[in-house]
């Protein structure tokens, strides 16, 4: 896991496409804004696991290769 510290209006790309904008902090809460292609779904994580639960299990798994630095 890569941990980043950023302030407010900095930003965090990811590839070529999404980047992760910090819009607010305060005391506990963090708001981020996400810019991605509209092919890309974005979702908090317990909103993505209601979507996975209610589809079933995958018909196909096909890891994603991920480049080792």
């Amino acid at each position: 896991m890569l941990v980043l510290s950023r302030t407010v209006g900095e930003i965090i790309s990811i590839g070529d496409h999404i980047t992760l904008r910090i819009l607010e902090v305060n005391n506990f809460q963090v708001k981020l804004g996400v810019e991605a292609p509209a092919g890309v779904n974005v979702h908090r994580a317990e909103v993505y696991e209601k979507i996975r639960n209610q589809q079933g299990p995958p018909l196909a798994t096909h890891p994603v290769p991920v480049p080792n630095p």
